[in-house]
């Protein structure tokens, strides 16, 4: 449907009361009442926003500070204010929720082009391989709360586990999966950043186990951390071989918030700041950054944005931009086209990147 405030051919959702990213960017306050709605939708019966009550206890285990009153529930689920304490069912460093379960290498991840695994980079200090690492495989672990609320979803799955509180499982019980075929461990979800203790305790606990051979550990978030684990998480993956994967939603902070909930200010933070340890392993890269193309809100002008920023801290910064698929509750949008895919690609080099690519292909119309 076309945008009912410029009526413009831009592709539009319901979601967000059929306006268009451009008109979102000018003027959110058309969109903020609808994107609130959805939110809550989305969320229910967790909060649809990170709660700021004044005078309230801060959580500091996530991007989102939030300040909870007596009886009130994070935006995560996983914390709650009761008797003026901060009490946690999960995402600490005795206990997460989560789900876990193999991947074979190579796998479809969004830098399988880049990483050790699906290219043998670093081979052989950080690769068994000096290529793809067919008979090797990844833990995949799927953590069940998420610092964003994105309208879009792809893994909305996490919401049901974060309502449901389960399934919990302890460090010790991922750590004891890992075997001598496991090559890496990749945090994802959901997102990692409402349980950093829980994913930094158990990577800990990983290369422990894994004694003296590779055992890479990768995070892939929505970048919405805590500066306070920020250089544990580093650390962790630059000495193990793995890298930190970056999904850059959007660059302009009012559409961010319309589409996740949530501010972008944190992310792009963390990432400026994590650059710093780019120089100390060039290959294989630590820092990937990726965006979700979505139809008539994140197009060429959010990725050149976000390109330039890349840029300026390292044009070799691998950026993949990945074609969308309808979901959640803006399952109303068409896929990409094609041309609309090869718009942003051209604009992420246009914008001094030298490593950009374009993934899930196949979902292009």
């Amino acid at each position: 449907m076309s945008c009912r405030i410029c009526g413009s051919g831009q592709s539009t959702s319901e979601a967000l009361g059929f306006i268009c990213g451009e008109c979102l960017k000018a003027h959110p306050e058309l969109g903020a009442e609808i994107a609130s709605r959805a939110h809550a939708q989305s969320r229910f019966p967790l909060p649809p926003l990170p709660p700021r009550t004044p005078g309230g206890l801060t959580c500091q285990v996530c991007g989102n500070r939030c300040q909870l009153g007596e009886g009130e529930v994070g935006f995560c689920g996983l914390r709650f204010c009761r008797g003026k304490r901060l009490e946690q069912v999960a995402g600490t460093s005795r206990q997460g929720l989560l789900s876990f379960y193999f991947d074979p290498l190579p796998t479809n991840c969004v830098a399988d082009w880049v990483c050790p695994g699906g290219t043998g980079a670093g081979f052989p200090r950080y690769a068994y391989r000096p290529g793809p690492e067919e008979g090797y495989k990844n833990l995949a672990v799927f953590l069940g709360a998420c610092s964003f609320d994105c309208l879009y979803c792809q893994n909305s799955v996490y919401l049901r586990m974060a309502k449901k509180k389960a399934p919990l499982v302890s460090p010790e019980e991922l750590v004891a999966a890992i075997d001598e075929e496991t090559a890496c461990v990749c945090f994802f979800g959901g997102d990692p950043s409402p349980q950093m203790p829980f994913t930094l305790q158990a990577a800990r606990l990983a290369r422990a186990r894994a004694g003296g051979r590779i055992l890479r550990l990768c995070w892939e978030t929505n970048g919405n951390i805590h500066p306070r684990y920020l250089d544990a998480l580093a650390e962790l993956a630059l000495e193990s071989g793995g890298c930190i994967k970056f999904d850059l939603k959007a660059w302009n902070e009012d559409l961010h918030r319309l589409l996740t909930g949530v501010s972008n200010r944190q992310t792009l933070y963390n990432f400026r700041y994590l650059s710093r340890y780019l120089p100390l392993r060039p290959e294989p890269p630590l820092l990937v950054a990726s965006t979700l193309l979505v139809p008539g809100y994140v197009g060429a002008e959010e990725v050149a944005a976000i390109a330039r920023f890349l840029a300026e801290l390292d044009p070799s910064i691998p950026y993949t931009l990945l074609a969308f698929s309808p979901h959640h509750l803006m399952r109303d949008l068409p896929l990409l086209s094609r041309r609309e895919a090869e718009e942003c690609y051209q604009a992420a080099r246009e914008a001094g990147l030298k490593r950009v690519r374009l993934g899930n292909v196949h979902l292009l119309r």
